[in-house]
């Protein structure tokens, strides 16, 4: 390993607030920030002036830059810079393709440190009212990523597995929102389960949509992403715990 860092660098939910103290800590020590779309613009303006800007942002069915290019680029970047900040939004790890640019990195001789930031698995149903867990309601929850209800790669999901009353939490999965909620109805969910959308969540443009497995779809066609799919009896808190859209 040689002296160069890539810190791979969770950038939280949206609100800028969210963010860590060593994050903030890191970016205004930048030399080179490559910077996901989900993560908040505002964050660039903490690092340092003369801090190099790289734009690798993913839309939904969109990749301008392949994550195989993205690798390339902290590569090279770190053989550059000293300090280089890969930022993610909410945390590196969950579905944050962090896991591979690290190994990526290291399999090259380049020293990484993981720096977790807040997933939007639980602070955007927080910021609309929905705790994933609570007392005498449900005791657990699963964070799934909503791209696999697309095409082959359904059949990775165990739906068999999800009819118990935990929490589920699907990340990345508004364009595939009427294949999930048919599958878990077909697996034994019953239609009118709990369920909410929360699009932008922890922003001043947070939105939420709240219904049930069948009409949760319809409900949603006017949601833009990013969007969290949230669904369990959690949901029918939200009207004592929407603290965000009464503040």
């Amino acid at each position: 390993m040689n002296d160069k860092t890539v810190y791979l660098v969770g950038a939280g939910p949206g609100d800028i607030e969210l963010m860590t103290i060593k994050s903030v800590r890191l970016i205004k020590k930048a030399q080179v920030i490559i910077y996901d779309r989900l993560a908040n613009p505002d964050i660039l303006k903490i690092a340092p002036k003369d801090c190099e800007f790289i734009d690798v942002g993913k839309t939904d069915g969109r990749h301008p830059v392949p994550q195989d290019e993205i690798n390339e680029i902290l590569y090279l970047n770190a053989l550059k810079y000293n300090i280089v900040i890969r930022l993610k939004g909410g945390d590196p790890f969950v579905f944050g393709r962090g896991g591979e640019e690290a190994i990526y990195l290291y399999d090259r001789g380049i020293k990484f440190e993981i720096v977790p930031g807040i997933t939007s698995a639980i602070s955007v149903p927080a910021y609309a009212g929905i705790p994933v867990t609570q007392r005498g309601v449900v005791s657990s929850f699963r964070v799934i990523t909503g791209h696999e209800a697309r095409g082959k790669a359904v059949s990775q999901i165990d739906w068999d597995s999800y009819k118990t009353d935990e929490t589920l939490i699907f990340l990345m999965g508004l364009h595939n929102l009427k294949t999930i909620c048919k599958k878990l109805i077909q697996h034994g969910k019953k239609p009118d389960y709990p369920a909410a959308v929360i699009s932008k969540g922890t922003t001043k443009s947070q939105k939420i949509v709240v219904g049930n497995l069948e009409n949760i779809h319809e409900k949603s066609k006017n949601i833009d992403t990013p969007a969290l799919i949230i669904v369990g009896k959690v949901v029918n808190l939200r009207d004592k715990l929407k603290w965000f859209e009464l503040n």
